[in-house]
């Protein structure tokens, strides 16, 4: 097996402490959706319906994994606020494409809504916010899920700039950066007019929820750090 192959096995290795907070974390899940199920009227029931309430916890539990596992490399001031600023660049562009902050739809009218039971764990609760210049809808698991792709950048520009081959290796993780981005433009086009772009836009939260998984994936990798 190459010293490669070995150390990727490692980083993708959970300890006793991970596993016995997964196995919290997922117990805890559970515990939300069947209560969701029990005290609630939703109508989202059967083998398709189901996954939907599922989506959210996939984008919750990856997000906070790579949070958990994720070093960054040791750099100067300079660098982390360069990294911190294209961090913070990068999570307000998935805020706007992936519809957590907009223009508001209302410019006369300012509401506040908190959602509840009417949405499953994960999608909420949810905090929509609609003023006089933006409206802001918060979830838990695009919250989770666009912090987690920010850091995972920061932590890939700070690779990157300590690597004699950084400069390529990180640009080519970034492209990754956008496949997120491009995800919700695609099938934001795809789900107007025809019929089968209609279908195909029933499967926009899976596939956003696989470019999520795929580009935690590729920024966790980092074959270039020091």
């Amino acid at each position: 097996m190459s010293t490669v192959t070995t150390e990727w096995a490692a980083r993708l290795r959970p300890d006793r402490e991970t596993v016995l907070w997964g196995a919290l974390v997922l117990n805890l899940e559970l515990l939300l959706l069947a209560s969701y199920a029990i005290l609630s009227d939703t109508q989202l029931i059967g083998p398709l319906a189901v996954r939907y309430w599922l989506f959210p916890f996939v984008w919750i539990n990856v997000g906070l994994w790579a949070l958990f596992r994720t070093r960054p490399a040791p750099a100067g001031t300079r660098q982390r606020r360069i990294a911190g600023a294209i961090a913070v660049g990068y999570f307000g562009v998935l805020a706007y494409f992936g519809g957590v902050i907009g223009l508001a739809s209302t410019p006369d009218i300012s509401t506040l809504r908190v959602v509840l039971l009417d949405l499953p764990p994960g999608w909420g609760p949810a905090v929509l916010y609609d003023g006089t210049v933006v409206g802001v809808t918060l979830m838990p698991y695009k919250l989770v899920g666009y912090a987690a792709l920010a850091y995972l950048v920061y932590a890939t520009v700070l690779d990157a700039a300590g690597s004699a081959i950084g400069g390529l290796l990180g640009l080519l993780s970034c492209v990754s950066c956008t496949w997120p981005v491009l995800a919700t433009l695609v099938t934001g086009v795809v789900g107007s007019g025809t019929a089968v772009a209609n279908a195909a836009y029933g499967q926009t939260y899976g596939l956003s929820t696989v470019v999520f998984v795929v580009t935690v994936a590729l920024l966790y990798w980092r074959p270039f750090g020091r």
